[in-house]
């Protein structure tokens, strides 16, 4: 299918890689080439549209969401985020505690978001795996960009408050930090053990461990390590505890980054930032502000952002970025932190967040800024299929 006569935002390249007068060729649930005009040859018999200008731009993508995992208008009956009877559970799969039929899917779906990452809770250290998925769909397996791109880990205040009220480890900063290296050493020493017995065999495998195994692809470089940390404390725990075992590590929230932005740039961290909406309503927020973002990606570090929904609710995420936008970050950085960046923080960059031959046709087609209050995406496409059409 052929959309042409289209203001295209490919967020290819440095920038938003524009082109004022484009066209887009879609195939099956792909893009096959994206054009300025000039360049356009047309296939006798193709479907068409002309867009008479409209804005096209890639559908968002939320980097940090628990959409699904924790339901909408439900308590304990669709809680399913944080498994708070164990302090430590890298075998548990969000995958299977996600509820695809929702209505957050649907509502996030007509404003944009065509994709999501949905990460375990942070009652945890450890909290379990992360499924990368698209928004719109009925199974859950189907939606799936990747069943288990990483694995959740949390420091500081969250942690301490689950297990406190228990009289149960951790209730320290300490506590917390030790239960995560304990585990990651268990799991290099369950791999070592499995490759001895690989090459010897004289030597036994080690009997199955299910948190062990779980960790194994993190330990290879084949999954990142997502760390919710607020604090500049626990954000250096993260980085120091990553460092200790070569993990490819994301800093989740980095409320208190800005106030370690030229640190942060030396490490070369990544960044997911947000909620930015909300109160300050636990001591490790204290200084939180919108500006975050936008001062991060000033300094030039890797910064995308998130909704933390069901904190703000999952179909805020264009609303999000404009409002980091208003706060001082740069408008195309602004956009590209809902697009490319967080494709490419969390490892799904060839198939989605940028418009080019090759990736997912997930796009959005606009007749009005898609960073301002109250825009809503015309026609909102995902591989290749309407999904969502808006009135205005």
């Amino acid at each position: 299918m052929l959309f042409y006569n289209a203001n295209i935002m490919t967020m290819e390249g440095k920038g938003l890689g524009r082109i004022p007068r484009g066209w887009m060729r879609t195939e099956g649930n792909g893009i096959r080439a994206v054009g300025a005009m000039e360049a356009l040859e047309r296939i006798p018999g193709e479907e068409e549209r002309d867009l008479r200008g409209a804005l096209v731009l890639p559908g968002f993508l939320d980097a940090h969401s628990h959409m699904g995992i924790c339901e909408d208008s439900l308590g304990f009956e669709g809680n399913d985020d944080n498994e708070d009877t164990d302090p430590v559970t890298p075998h548990l799969r969000a995958i299977d505690g996600i509820n695809p039929m929702e209505r957050s899917f649907s509502e996030a779906l007509a404003a944009g978001v065509t994709a999501a990452v949905v990460c375990p809770g942070s009652a945890n250290p450890i909290g379990g795996q992360i499924c990368a998925m698209k928004t719109a769909g009925k199974r859950v397996d189907a939606m799936c960009l990747g069943e288990s791109i990483g694995i959740k880990f949390a420091l500081g205040e969250n942690p301490k408050m689950s297990y406190n009220p228990k009289a149960q480890t951790p209730v320290t900063r300490m506590a917390t930090a030790a239960l995560i290296r304990e585990m990651l050493k268990k799991a290099a020493e369950y791999a070592a053990r499995m490759r001895d017995a690989e090459e010897d065999e004289d030597c036994d495998e080690p009997d199955y461990d299910a948190k062990c195994e779980a960790l194994l692809p993190l330990l290879r470089g084949e999954a990142k390590a997502y760390f919710h940390c607020h604090r500049a404390d626990d954000i250096f725990t993260a980085i120091r505890i990553a460092r200790e075992f070569s993990l490819d590590y994301v800093l989740v929230h980095c409320t208190e980054g800005h106030l370690i932005a030229q640190e942060l740039l030396e490490e070369g961290a990544k960044v997911i930032t947000g909620p930015l909406f909300g109160a300050r309503v636990k001591p490790e927020l204290t200084h939180f502000t919108a500006q975050n973002p936008g001062l991060l990606a000033k300094a030039g570090v890797t910064a995308a952002i998130c909704t933390d929904h069901p904190e703000v609710a999952q179909k805020h995420l264009a609303l999000s970025a404009g409002l980091a936008a208003a706060e001082g970050m740069e408008y195309g950085q602004a956009l590209r932190a809902i697009t490319i960046v967080p494709a490419r923080i969390c490892g799904l960059e060839e198939r989605i967040g940028s418009l080019r031959a090759g990736k997912d046709a997930d796009f959005l087609v606009y007749r009005s800024d898609p960073l301002a209050l109250g825009a809503k995406p015309e026609e909102v496409w995902v591989e290749g299929r309407l999904q969502s059409r808006n009135t205005l």
